[in-house]
């Protein structure tokens, strides 16, 4: 396979994310509007160019009241950073259709270089003739080093929210004409 554009296709995808909760449980969430800019060879990763768009505000961890204070000044701030970004700058095979991929993201202002682990899944044609592959990455953050650092102290000891923010991306992209 050649480099080619890619378009993702967010109804066969998805950006999630794990974080504690009174560290004794998990809240899950999910972003429901995002976008990327990848010109890659599927099969070979290593050479692709990857910038990864996420509006904040379209956050869903099933509370309305949860997610309404998440794009508060309390945490994302939509109305000043209403996006997270992530730009690869490096990525490296570390095993079949496995990669390590390195970028910088940015969240509030504050960009670091955070690294996911990408599996590319196979790709392959729609029964419409349509090119299409598939990517899964995993990784995390920590929440604070974004300046995200508002919690509260349990009467029992701890925090009220973790620092490690897990991320879960899957990705189904169309090649371009």
């Amino acid at each position: 396979m050649s480099v080619s554009k890619w378009v993702v296709d967010a109804s066969h995808s998805s950006v999630d994310f794990t974080i504690r909760h009174m560290m004794i449980a998990k809240v899950k969430g999910t972003f429901h509007n995002f976008s990327a800019e990848i010109e890659a060879n599927p099969e070979d990763l290593t050479t692709a160019s990857i910038a990864f768009s996420v509006e904040l505000s379209s956050i869903d961890t099933r509370n309305a009241d949860r997610d309404n204070h998440l794009r508060t000044g309390d945490f994302f701030n939509i109305e000043q950073y209403p996006t997270l970004t992530f730009n690869a700058t490096k990525i490296v095979r570390t095993g079949d259709g496995e990669y390590d991929v390195t970028g910088d993201l940015t969240l509030l202002g504050l960009t670091r270089s955070e690294t996911l682990e990408v599996t590319y899944e196979g790709s392959g044609k729609d029964p419409w003739g349509n090119e299409k592959a598939g990517f899964s990455a995993k990784g995390a953050i920590k929440r604070s080093d974004y300046g995200l650092t508002y919690n509260a102290a349990l009467e029992t000891g701890g925090v009220l929210i973790g620092d490690e923010v897990k991320i879960s991306i899957e990705i189904e992209a169309g090649k371009q004409a």
